[in-house]
C-alpha cells in the first residue's frame, strides 16, 4: 500500500514541486494539501494520512502548533517538518511538539524520499549530529520543574535499557550501539522498543529530548 502523504505549505509553487517528486514514486501518493496548519488539521479529520510534510511559517496556524495538535491525536500521522529557515529554534520546537524529523526544503529529492519512508516506518530522520547540536544549545533552557517526575519514570528501565538510552541520546544508531555493547542489532532494536513503551515516547528523537531534560546527558553529548 502506498504511503499517503499530505503537503502543508502556504506556497502553492513549493507544494507543486513536492507533489511532482512524490508522484513519480510507486510507493507514495499525495492524498491532500493544505495552505496552513488550521486547514491541515481540518483535512485530517476526514482524510487518512500516513506522513505530513509540514512547513513552519504559515498564516493562521504555524507548523509547530499544528504539529503539536496533530501529534496529540490518537494514532496520529507522522510529521516531517520542512523549512527554508535553518534556525535551531524551529527544529527544536518542532521536535518538542512531536515531529519525527526536521529537514530543510532544499534537501536533495532522494534524501526527502528516504526521509518520508523512514518516518513512515517509525524511525526519526534528524541526523544525530543535528540533534546533539540542537539540544546542546537549548538544554539550559529546558524547564527544571519537569526533571524530577520524568526521572522517576526512567527508574522503570533496566540497567541495560538505561545504557541503550544513553547511547541513543548521544546520537548512536542501532548498529553503533550494538557494536559498543557487543549485542546484536535486533537485540538493540528490542531494547529501544521497550524504552519507548516504558517511557511512553513516540520515537528516538523524544528519547534524546527526555535524556537532556532529565540531565541524563549533559550538553556536549556525555552522560550526566
Amino acid at each position: 500500500m502506498a504511503i499517503r502523504v499530505m503537503l502543508v505549505d502556504d506556497q502553492v509553487l513549493l507544494r507543486t514541486g513536492f507533489r511532482m517528486v512524490l508522484a513519480a514514486q510507486p510507493d507514495m501518493e499525495v492524498v491532500a494539501e493544505a495552505g496552513d496548519g488550521a486547514e491541515a488539521i481540518e483535512i485530517l479529520r476526514s482524510t487518512a494520512v500516513d506522513v505530513v510534510l509540514m512547513d513552519v511559517r504559515m498564516p493562521r496556524l504555524d507548523g509547530v502548533e499544528a504539529t503539536r495538535r496533530i501529534c496529540a491525536q490518537p494514532n496520529p500521522a507522522k510529521v516531517l517538518i520542512l523549512t527554508t529557515f535553518d534556525l535551531d529554534e524551529y527544529a527544536f520546537s518542532g521536535l518538542k511538539a512531536g515531529a519525527s524529523g526536521f529537514m530543510l526544503k532544499d534537501v536533495p529529492p532522494a534524501e526527502l524520499l528516504s526521509a518520508i519512508r523512514s518516518v513512515h516506518s517509525g524511525d526519526a530522520v534528524v541526523a544525530p549530529s543535528t540533534t546533539r547540536r540542537l539540544l546542546d544549545r537549548f538544554s539550559p533552557m529546558l524547564p527544571s520543574s519537569e526533571k524530577e517526575p520524568k526521572n522517576k519514570h526512567i527508574q522503570k528501565l533496566t540497567e541495560r535499557e538505561r545504557e541503550v538510552m544513553l547511547l541513543v541520546a548521544q546520537g548512536l544508531s542501532n548498529g553503533e550501539i550494538a557494536a559498543r555493547l557487543v549485542l546484536s542489532e535486533a537485540t538493540v532494536k528490542t531494547h529501544v522498543g521497550r524504552i519507548l513503551t516504558k517511557l511512553s515516547l513516540r520515537d528516538r528523537v523524544q528519547v534524546v529530548v527526555l535524556a537532556y531534560e532529565t540531565g541524563l546527558v549533559r550538553a556536549g553529548g556525555g552522560a550526566g
